[in-house]
Formats: structure tokens, sequence, C-alpha cells
């Protein structure tokens, strides 16, 4: 049995005051228990929301490059224990070993370019209308940050919520998700040991209708950044804006990815599988949705079948996919697999749990492909969040343009096409925050914008990128004589 691994508030380690704790298995070997976490209160919520509080000033006042020094110590002590934290990541959330790795160098990646941003921003100067003025602004940071974070990435979103909240100068308390906590801990292990103040981070984990409650309506909290679910997340989005807070949320996706008629279909293929298959279908940006035109729709079909077929299924330390997350997961997903029969959608490849000596155990399922999808079919408008892909046959672009933003959601989109004026109509007329030309829906720049349109955003403020460092800084205007 594993070890129990406590709350980091005010710089120490402390139990919750409930006594109780939360096992977290493993969705590979559900029979492994990986971790015990704390099951926490709202008292704990408190204690951590007050920890932050009192060290805000001192924070605040500490100068920019300091901070960076400090993210950037801890980028290094992360990078120093990249393997020990990919094997984490794969035991609790079930990531593929290269895909777990890649999400853990992408957390290291995030520290170091906050840490040279901690020192760059800081202000503008411009000229004034009057002789004898100095006239600028000055940033400040908007106080105390609570970030809700979900178990999908769960190293990479703390990573890019929490390194500008602290680049910016907030302190912060952060409850991580109850499915994968483990990796968020190690950040909040490794601040530590670089030298971040008591207070300015504290980590308090449990449900979040406890602890993430009390942190989104605490009078002394004054942002908080959410990434889950649309239907959770405006729901905090209410609660943090009944209180009068900054709030930012990232939330679900129905992500499409056109396929013209000019497209390889062997190319769109491959940039479909990657984006629908990968980290098991369980990312915001994940392709669920192939808007084929009619004259490759045959080809197409046949090339996303012969890879979703050839997809080694198992556990992510030995295999190419591993499990969805939960039990819940996997039944979410299969429950949509018989939705889409029942509707009328043509099941081509996958929709069950494989067969296979390496997933007798666990929370597997097959890479699953429907043919014959309407539009209106729930598998086209709702976010499944498995490797589940619904094509859609349309007979032109501007058909495919139409379906493509046919939904309630608004997060990545792409095209595949060798026709440059649809690419640019597509980039002009997508109704999605990231859209792509010749290229998988998943992926991101960290240093540049993310965020999604309609559902899938309060559409207040960007994460990442400089813009990732606007929402958790307030600017003042300095109007000096002389």
């Amino acid at each position: 049995m594993s070890d129990t691994t406590r709350n980091y508030v005010s710089g120490q380690w402390i139990e919750s005051a409930t006594g109780e704790t939360i096992e977290v298995e493993n969705p590979a070997r559900p029979s492994e228990v990986v971790a015990r976490y704390q099951d926490s209160s709202t008292e704990d919520a408190t204690e951590g929301v007050e920890a932050a509080a009192d060290a805000a000033d001192d924070w605040a006042a500490t100068p920019g490059p300091e901070r960076g020094r400090i993210l950037r110590e801890a980028a290094t002590l992360l990078a120093e224990r990249k393997d020990e934290l990919t094997d984490l990541l794969v035991a609790e959330e079930g990531k593929a070993n290269a895909e777990a790795g890649g999400e853990v160098q992408r957390a290291i990646d995030i520290f170091y370019h906050f840490a040279v941003k901690a020192a760059e921003r800081g202000g503008t100067v411009k000229n004034p209308s009057s002789p004898n003025q100095n006239l600028y602004t000055i940033e400040e940071p908007v106080g105390v940050a609570a970030l809700i974070t979900p178990w999908n990435y769960p190293i990479a979103i703390p990573a890019w919520k929490l390194a500008p909240a602290l680049a910016a100068g907030n302190t912060v308390v952060l409850k991580p998700a109850s499915a994968a906590p483990g990796v968020a801990m190690e950040i909040a292990r490794a601040l530590d040991e670089a030298g971040l103040p008591d207070g300015v981070l504290n980590v308090v984990t449990g449900s979040g209708s406890v602890v993430g409650t009390e942190f989104i309506e605490h009078d002394a909290v004054d942002a908080v950044s959410f990434t889950g679910s649309s239907e959770v997340g405006e729901m905090v989005y209410d609660q943090a804006t009944d209180s009068g807070k900054r709030v930012q949320t990232e939330l679900g996706g129905k992500n499409p990815t056109i396929v013209a008629d000019s497209a390889d279909p062997a190319e769109a293929a491959d940039l479909v599988a990657s984006g629908a298959f990968g980290v098991t279908g369980q990312a915001c940006t994940a392709c669920s949705r192939a808007i084929v035109h009619e004259d490759v729709l045959d080809e197409f079909v046949a090339e996303l079948v012969d890879r979703a077929e050839s997809i080694d299924i198992g556990p992510g330390d030995e295999h190419e996919m591993g499990p969805q997350v939960s039990e819940s997961e996997l039944e979410s997903t299969l429950d949509y697999v018989e939705v889409a029969e029942a509707e009328g959608a043509t099941l081509v490849s996958g929709g069950g749990i494989p067969e296979s000596s390496a997933v007798e155990s666990g929370y597997f399922v097959e890479p699953t492909v429907f043919t014959d999808v309407d539009s209106e079919m729930r598998i086209a408008q709702e976010e499944v969040f498995g490797p589940l892909v619904a094509v859609i046959a349309v007979s032109d672009f501007d058909e495919a343009l139409a379906v493509a933003n046919d939904v309630e959601y608004g997060l990545a989109a792409s095209i595949v096409t060798d026709d440059h004026t649809e690419a640019n109509r597509f980039v002009r007329e997508a109704e999605s925050g990231v859209v792509k030309v010749n290229d998988k829906t998943t992926g991101l720049e960290l240093h540049v914008p993310f965020g999604g349109f309609k559902r899938s955003s309060s559409e207040t403020w960007r994460e990442q990128g400089d813009e990732g460092l606007d929402f958790y800084t307030i600017e003042k205007t300095v109007y000096d004589n002389y």
C-alpha cells in the first residue's frame, strides 16, 4: 500500500482536519493503489486561502527577477525528476509513457518560459501631452488566485496556470483533480525546495464541491481559473462572478477536422487518428468529428480504420494507448457507442473493450470509428471524451464549414486541404479559438494564447503566452509631474 501525501499549506505538509483520505488507483490495474491523498474539508480549504492572503503583500513586493529565479530553479528540479514524474503520471492517469513524458516536459518548459517573463514584464512608458511629466503604467498582481485543474493533463495544466500566476506576483491556492493529483503535488515540492516563501503556494486536495467551492467563494480570493467540463465550468463562472471575482474558464470541445476533396486521404487519416486517439481521446482539443468530402470519403475511412485497428492498447508503461482514467469514463464512452448505433450511425471499427492478455483488467476501450453520422446525432454534438470519431460526409466546402460550426463548442478546429482559398476562409470563418491548417486539432505552443469560443470558454481571458500573464495582473497608470 502506498504512502499518504499531505496537503501543502503555508510551507508545511499537513494532514486534513477530516482525517480521511482519497485512494488513487492505477486505471490500467485497478487493484493497485498508487497513492493516498487528503480528503479535505472546508476548514482545510479556508486555511489554504488564509495562508495565501497572509503571504500576498510580501510576494507582490518580491522583485520580478527573484520570482523568476525561483521558477527557474523549480523547473530545473522538475527536469532532474522527469523520469520519476513520468512514471507517476502513467500510474495515476494512465497515459502512455511517451505521452506522459511529453506532458512532463511541457510543464518544465512552461516554468522556464515564465521564469524569463517574470523579469521582463512590468509596464509601459507613454509620451505625455504635458511637459515636465512622466506617464507610464505599472503591472501589479491581482492578489490571491484560486486554480482548479482537471485530471487529463495533471501536470501541464497546473503548470500553465501556476507559473504565470506566481511570475506576476500572485499567491495561489490550487486544487488538483482527485483522480491524478500526484504530479501537481510534485510541482509544489519542487517550488518549496527552490525557495518559494511560505504561503505563496498552497495545495489542498479533495472534492470540488467542498474544497473548490470554498476557494471560489472565499472573500480573500481575487481570481479564479478553472479547467474542466462546460457544465461545471459554467457553475464556477456564476459562483465566481457573483462573488465579484475575476474569472477564467477553459471548458469542453467538440472539435472538427474538415477533410477537403483536395486532401490526401492517408495524410488526413494520420492527422485525424493522432488527434482523436492520442491520450485515449481524453483531451479537450481531441478531434471527435471528421467532416469529409464525399469524393474522398471511402478512401479516408479505410485509412482511418487501418490506423485505429493498428494501435497497440495496454498499460501505458509498455503500450501505445493506455486506459481511460476511470470506470465511469469508460462506461460513458461505451454508452455513447450504444447511443450512436441506436440513432442509426454505422460502427465500422472498435466500439468495445479490447480482447488481449495485456488488458485483462483496467479501463481499456478500442479506438472507435462511426460513419453515416448526421450532424444532429448526439455523437456529433456532445463531448465524448474518449477515442471515438464521428465521420460526417459532405458535398462541398460550404457544407463542411456549416457542419463544423454547428455545435455549442468552439475550442479547436482543423482543415486538411491543398486549396489556399478554402484554408483562408476556414481560418476566418471557423467558430473556434484555435484553428489549424493541415494539422491535427491537438497540440499547443506555450508562447501563444489558448482559449475557446462559445461553451468552450468564458471568453474572458486567454491562457498561455503573454495573455496568460494578463489574467493575473492589473495595470496602474502613473502621472508623474516634475
